[in-house]
């Protein structure tokens, strides 16, 4: 896909407005606000998952993949306007080809220097190395991928009709899911490319969220151990709006794993403390343990649960529009 004029005017004058940033704070006081909070629409997010479903895989190269970043596009410019969306595409060599990658940035309460961010990747594994029968065959990735993105699909209608107490940035990383088995240095190719070229330099929110198969069914949400280190105010904050919700049988007040992810590269490259909710559990041994469709053809519709991705979108509604001071 060549990078159209609209891509080259609406990511100039972004950039006029997304440079207003502050710095990284250490510890945030969250406490409640007594603000009105918007209501999650776990049917709309799901139909997201559906429409991503439909395009195909979304592996980088594909007609899929192009046909994505095009529904992604016009769904933000539809809710953060032409002026606040920005698709950073750039190119990588993988394996002995040349992946063209685009990342979406849209931002939502432009008048803010106060700033969070929210973000998810969009594409799709290209081999289900956990299936018996298709091994070689892209999946669907309807939890591993979609279900975030469907998320902060539903967040941008709700944050484009209700005004928000802080502004928010919403990133979708390509290419997150592309390396081989055990081959970290190619998984994050989106985040790696927005870390080392960040389209403002100097971009400071208070923190971000990665979602990260946050639709699946059986899902649990345990306190992910990198999460811990660099942001434990912020999970323990999201952990606690849980339980109040009744959710904290999603949300479990458990130590999780130390997953490599977005998050990691993020935090790492940037200084935002970033922490990442994902769907896993520790086995007997201590290991991570992802759930039985992950990396398999079966990560598709049927695994989908609304009412997880419901617990997901309440809380962090809860914690955005009501507990950020």
């Amino acid at each position: 896909m060549k990078k159209s004029i609209y891509f080259i005017l609406a990511g100039t004058f972004f950039l006029l407005f997304y440079s207003c940033t502050t710095e990284v704070r250490d510890e945030t006081q969250f406490n409640e606000q007594g603000r009105i909070v918007p209501e999650f629409s776990s049917e709309n997010a799901y139909q997201h998952i559906v429409d991503q479903v439909n395009i195909g895989p979304r592996v980088p190269n594909s007609e899929a993949h192009r046909e994505a970043i095009q529904y992604y596009n016009e769904h933000f410019r539809e809710y953060a306007g032409n002026n606040s969306v920005f698709v950073q595409s750039f190119q990588t060599e993988v394996y002995g080809d040349t992946l063209n990658l685009y990342n979406l940035i849209a931002s939502f309460g432009s008048e803010f220097s106060d700033r969070i961010l929210l973000a998810a990747h969009w594409d799709s594994r290209p081999r289900a190395e956990k299936d018996p029968n298709s091994p070689d065959s892209p999946i669907l990735g309807a939890d591993d991928g979609a279900s975030g993105v469907a998320v902060l699909m539903e967040f941008a209608r709700i944050f484009s009709e209700n005004e928000l107490p802080i502004g928010v940035d919403i990133i979708l990383f390509d290419g997150e899911d592309y390396g081989r088995t055990s081959d970290l240095d190619n998984y994050f190719l989106g985040s790696r490319y927005w870390g080392n070229n960040p389209p403002v330099p100097g971009y400071s929110p208070r923190f971000g969220i990665l979602l990260d198969m946050v639709g699946g069914e059986n899902a649990v949400f345990p306190k992910e151990g990198y999460s811990m280190q660099f942001k434990p105010d912020l999970v323990n904050e999201i952990w606690s709006i849980a339980e109040e919700f009744e959710y904290d049988s999603l949300f479990i007040d458990e130590r999780g794993g130390r997953i490599s992810d977005d998050h990691i590269i993020v935090e790492r490259l940037t200084g935002i403390p970033m922490i990442n909710i994902i769907h896993h559990r520790l086995d007997v041994n201590g290991r991570v343990d992802f759930p039985v469709y992950w990396h398999t053809q079966n990560d598709n519709l049927e695994i989908i649960d609304p009412y997880v991705m419901q617990s997901v979108g309440e809380v962090l509604l809860e914690l955005i529009y009501n507990r950020i001071p």
